[in-house]
């Protein structure tokens, strides 16, 4: 079969099937939902707008219609493009120029960077050469600076036209110091030639400004010759600086010694012989008929000095810091500045003491103790002038002790016999008050507790013993109860003196046992004057050697019959009705209640052990005493009973 056959069979049977599709799609559309279908709304929404009535003739127009839209709608569409083409021919035009001028560019930019490779080359290659050379001026400016001194800086180190340095001196002695030290690192490296010059050039440098700073210290100490004077920072640190050069450092150090040292000698002058400013305060030496007040006054000028000397050091040496031996200095500076006045204090010193004796030079001899105690706080124990003030009270207690051995002889050669009061001299009271003055001269010093009870000490030795010895010879001729009695009146007034003071109980002890001892001598005479006057005493002595063996019993010995006894025992109970009655005249005359009580009651002991020895011995049956309670009717405790 053909082709036009086959075409003709296709259309045959599209001809007898149309009813059947047409028929398919009007069900489709009739089962469609228009509503629903919004490509078909927007459809008919756009008929709408150019379909003006519903009719049968538009309804056949409709298709030619649309197609007659749609072809003017394309016109327009293709006008409006031939717009855009003709446009971007244009660019299209401006473009293809651009491209043909670049290109001519590009061409003469290869000719030109084949021309200009050579010139990149130099050009990159000083570049390089020119980092290099601003690497290396950076290196030597700062080797410049770490290494060389600035003209600024070599300027500090130069003294101005009037002498004085410049505030930027010590950071530039400083930076050569430290430029000194650093060549040290330059020597362990290949710039050594490079470093020996630096540091030679540095330590003449160094030398020279060291030089200038102490020919200025120099002339400032020199100047500080006045009574107050201001240590500045500038000048502590240049006087810090120094010590760098030891040497020019114990010069300087020395010069400032000196300096103060005359400054100190001629102000104490002035202060001895003219005074303050206009006369106030007045000079010393005015006082010197006060021999007190003009001592204390010189060494409290100088204690003050000392303190004041002491700040300025201090000041000076304000900028040393964690120095051990700090202390140490300040004290042998302050000692060399104040040994000056040592001279003329000690010529002064010595012409009040020779004029002096007793209470006097032991005042002095404290004041001196204790001015030599403040000031050796402040400075070395081989300065001048602790020696100075240690000979001084040496040679000052060496006289007050010499004045009270001279003291003490004079009472000795000035022996006389008790008045009849048995109260002791005018000698001797007089050397009581001495001492009483001494001592209370001690009480308002300020000395240490240990040279007090030295000095204690020291002075009983010299004058206690010697007045008991006075005492002892004055009464030498006198009866023993007189003797006791005056001993006892001496001692006493001692005792009662010193008991006022502390540090005298060693003393003290010796003369209550010497009391004592007199005591006993006056209770034994109280105890036999007692038993004399009651006619016990032969009694008391017959029984004290009877010898039962030999002589029999009492009973029998001439003087002891039951007669003599009992005559004997009614004495005895007068003097029990009325014990004062029997007591020696001289025990009146003792000075202490104390003793006088102390004493009746030793006589009374002694008295009641008589008793005691004759009650038994009477009482005794191998002594033949038939009538004992009639002859002894008391017991030895009822006598003392009453007696006490």
């Amino acid at each position: 079969m053909d082709e036009s056959e086959k075409r003709r069979a296709e259309q045959a049977a599209q001809v007898h099937s149309a009813p059947a599709h047409l028929t398919k799609k009007l069900n489709k559309i009739l089962e469609g939902r228009i509503e629903s279908d919004k490509e078909l709304l927007e459809a008919m929404k756009t008929l709408s707008g150019f379909v003006k009535e519903n009719s049968i003739r538009s309804r056949k127009n409709l298709r030619s219609e649309i197609e007659k839209r749609s072809l003017n709608l394309n016109e327009e569409f293709l006008d409006t493009f031939r717009n855009v083409k003709e446009q971007l021919d244009d660019i299209s035009d401006i473009i293809g120029s651009m491209s043909d001028c670049s290109d001519n560019m590009l061409s003469r930019l290869n000719q030109v960077k084949l021309q200009t490779n050579e010139l990149i080359s130099k050009t990159n290659q000083l570049q390089n050469q020119k980092k290099n050379v601003e690497t290396k001026l950076k290196l030597a400016e700062k080797f410049i600076q770490k290494f060389q001194l600035d003209v600024d800086e070599a300027n500090y180190l130069v003294p101005k036209k009037d002498g004085s340095l410049h505030q930027e001196f010590f950071r530039a002695l400083d930076k050569v110091r430290n430029i000194h030290e650093n060549c040290k690192i330059l020597l362990r490296t290949n710039q050594q030639t490079a470093g020996l010059e630096i540091m030679e050039q540095m330590a003449i440098n160094q030398e020279t400004a060291y030089e200038r700073l102490y020919r200025w210290m120099q002339n400032e100490c020199r100047l500080l010759c006045n009574d107050t004077v201001e240590i500045n920072d500038f000048m502590s640190t240049a006087f810090f600086t120094l010590t760098q050069r030891p040497i020019l450092y114990k010069y300087i150090l020395d010069e400032y010694c000196n300096s103060r040292r005359n400054a100190i000698v001629k102000l104490f002058i002035d202060a001895l012989t003219k005074g303050g400013p206009s006369g106030t305060p007045r000079p010393i030496e005015l006082n010197s008929h006060d021999p007190i007040r003009y001592l204390g006054d010189m060494l409290a000028w100088i204690h003050q000095s000392t303190a004041s000397e002491n700040e300025f050091l201090r000041s000076l040496f304000r900028k040393f810091k964690d120095n051990s031996d700090l202390e140490s200095t300040i004290k042998t500076s302050l000692g060399t500045i104040l040994d000056g006045v040592c001279r003329a204090l000690r010529v002064r010193i010595e012409q009040v003491l020779v004029s002096q004796h007793d209470t006097t030079l032991y005042k002095i001899s404290n004041l001196i103790k204790f001015y030599d105690f403040t000031i050796r706080q402040k400075i070395n124990e081989s300065c001048e002038l602790v020696q100075t003030l240690s000979d001084i009270y040496q040679l000052s207690y060496k006289m007050f002790l010499n004045s009270l051995n001279i003291h003490a002889t004079r009472l000795l050669e000035k022996v006389e016999p008790p008045n009849f009061e048995l109260l002791p001299s005018d000698e001797f009271r007089q050397t009581l008050s001495l001492i009483k003055e001494i001592f209370d001269s001690y009480s308002n010093s300020v000395v240490t507790v240990n040279t007090k009870k030295d000095d204690y000490i020291q002075i009983l030795d010299c004058v206690v013993e010697p007045m008991v010895q006075m005492a002892s010879l004055s009464a030498i001729n006198l009866p023993a109860i007189d003797m006791a009695v005056y001993m006892i009146n001496c001692i006493y007034s001692i005792h009662s003196m010193l008991s006022l003071y502390e540090y005298t109980d060693p003393k003290l002890e010796k003369l209550e046992a010497q009391i004592d001892a007199h005591l006993d001598t006056l209770s034994n005479e109280q105890g036999y004057f007692i038993l004399s006057k009651t006619d016990l005493l032969d009694a008391y002595k017959i029984i004290q050697g009877h010898d039962k063996k030999a002589r029999g019993p009492l009973v029998n010995v001439l003087g002891m019959d039951s007669n003599t006894l009992k005559s004997s025992m009614n004495k005895f109970d007068v003097y029990l009705s009325a014990p004062d009655n029997l007591i020696v005249p001289q025990f009146n005359l003792l000075l202490s209640s104390n003793i006088r009580t102390k004493l009746k009651q030793k006589s009374i002991r002694l008295v009641c052990d008589a008793y005691r020895l004759i009650y038994d011995a009477i009482t005794d049956p191998e002594n033949g005493y038939s009538n004992s309670a009639s002859i002894m009717a008391r017991s030895p405790d009822q006598i003392l009973e009453l007696l006490l």
